[in-house]
């Protein structure tokens, strides 16, 4: 008997050593700053493909029971209950850990009930009753995000990526001196032009020349954009603002019924007769060039949102507006139009985000005029 119990007593020491040394030549959990980057690498990636995923966050709620062992308890817990796909790591260090489920959608709540139940059976067996009751789980989906209270979590990484100033590349600064160069070439080339359509514009109804309209930039900052105007004055925007939120709140259900583009209302009533025909050739856009020569605006880039277009994005959505300057033409200009949904199209700006480059920018100038001949201009 005693010498079965020295070799039980071996056997789990074996056992032990063997565990220890894999965890401590492979951690079972990501530290903040890697799971952070994993977190982003993912949401783009769910972005990219529309295949939603899910974040499991795991909080100790009573600060007696959020002891060491307690947390040792619970990233082995973790670890047994996730699939091998998942990826365990700490969302805030030492108070939150987290979990992300890749293609985990709010649909496959079985999915999620059972990994759920595997961590708080695991939990139950590894904690006093009392440190067990103390552990909260919860769940967020992206990009659904359909409980906001319980995404909140998810908020400092928009945050983080707000306060990253952009970085100075050969890039950034030979585009800056295309746009500069380009805009102030166009403006004197148009200026007979914009004498011709302002005289128009001042024949056709009364009011001013220009169009000066609020708009979001890069890093979510606020601009004016200048436009030729197109709607007679005094008008009630009620109309597009509902036009808006419904062409945004449908997206991938419904196609509104668009003249030129999606965000302009076909047989729009506040348009005047000149104002429809600078709408279908983008001649309105032309005062954007200014906006260019003073750096607000690029001339290619993510179409600048308006503040209440804004207020109806989803958490991924905003990373349209964070990550590249907005342009007069872009991406979605020349290849979607009005045949996109707003998900396709945030989904092409964050393409071209991750993808742009001198000779994207260029192919993208070259295809801007055949898209406006053929209908399809710049937004």
């Amino acid at each position: 008997m005693a010498g079965h119990r020295q070799t039980m007593t071996h056997q789990r020491a074996t056992a032990a050593n063997v565990r220890t040394r894999v965890f401590s030549e492979r951690p079972p959990v990501l530290d903040e700053e890697l799971f952070r980057g994993a977190l982003v690498r993912e949401r783009r990636r769910a972005d990219r493909s529309n295949q939603p995923f899910a974040l499991m966050l795991l909080t100790v709620t009573a600060q007696a029971d959020a002891r060491p062992s307690t947390w040792a308890a619970a990233i082995e817990a973790l670890t047994i209950g996730k699939r091998e796909t998942d990826v365990l790591g700490w969302f805030s260090a030492g108070a939150v850990l987290g979990v992300i489920l890749p293609e985990i959608a709010s649909s496959d709540s079985a999915v999620v009930g059972r990994i759920e139940g595997r961590i708080r059976r695991q939990l139950a067996g590894r904690l006093p009753a009392g440190a067990a009751s103390s552990v909260s789980i919860q769940l967020c989906v992206h990009p659904e995000l359909a409980n906001e209270e319980v995404c909140a979590p998810l908020d400092p990484l928009l945050e983080d990526l707000r306060r990253r100033q952009p970085q100075v590349t050969v890039y950034s600064v030979v585009k800056r001196a295309v746009d500069v160069a380009g805009s102030a070439a166009l403006l004197v080339l148009f200026a007979p032009l914009f004498l011709l359509i302002a005289i128009l514009i001042k024949l056709g109804s009364a009011g001013p020349v220009f169009y000066r309209q609020p708009r979001i930039g890069q890093m979510a900052k606020p601009f004016t954009m200048l436009k030729f105007r197109t709607m007679y004055s005094n008008v009630d925007h009620t109309i597009h603002r509902e036009f808006v939120t419904r062409f945004i709140q449908a997206s991938a259900d419904v196609r509104e019924p668009v003249e030129d583009a999606p965000f302009k209302i076909a047989h729009d009533p506040r348009v005047t007769p000149i104002g429809r025909i600078l709408r279908k050739t983008s001649l309105d856009e032309l005062p954007q060039f200014l906006n260019v020569l003073t750096g607000e605006m690029s001339l290619v880039g993510p179409r600048p949102p308006l503040p209440y277009e804004v207020e109806q994005y989803q958490s991924w959505h905003r990373r349209r507006i964070l990550e590249v300057k907005p342009g007069i033409t872009g991406l979605w200009q020349v290849t979607g139009r009005s045949r996109t949904t707003f998900d396709e199209m945030v989904r092409l700006d964050l393409r071209y985000a991750r993808t742009c480059s001198l000779w994207t920018d260029i192919k993208i100038l070259l295809a801007t005029p055949g898209a406006v001949i053929s209908g399809k201009g710049a937004a």
